[in-house]
């Protein structure tokens, strides 16, 4: 599922669909359009989510 900005919180796991390399990521933190996530193969990223349609894989809510 594409995660829609609105539904990031931290917490949330997530997979960035052009770089699956990177392994599953872990919301860190939202502010505005840009999250910060800490994937299993590439350390912390801040993603714009205005470019980038992560994938949801579970909320912190699951």
């Amino acid at each position: 599922m594409t995660a829609i900005p609105s539904l990031l919180t931290p917490g949330c796991i997530v997979r960035h669909p052009q770089c699956p390399d990177w392994g599953v990521g872990q919301v860190q933190s939202v502010v505005g359009m840009k999250a910060t996530v800490n994937f299993e193969e590439r350390g912390k990223v801040v993603i714009n989510l205005a470019v980038v349609d992560l994938d949801l894989l579970e909320t912190d809510r699951d």
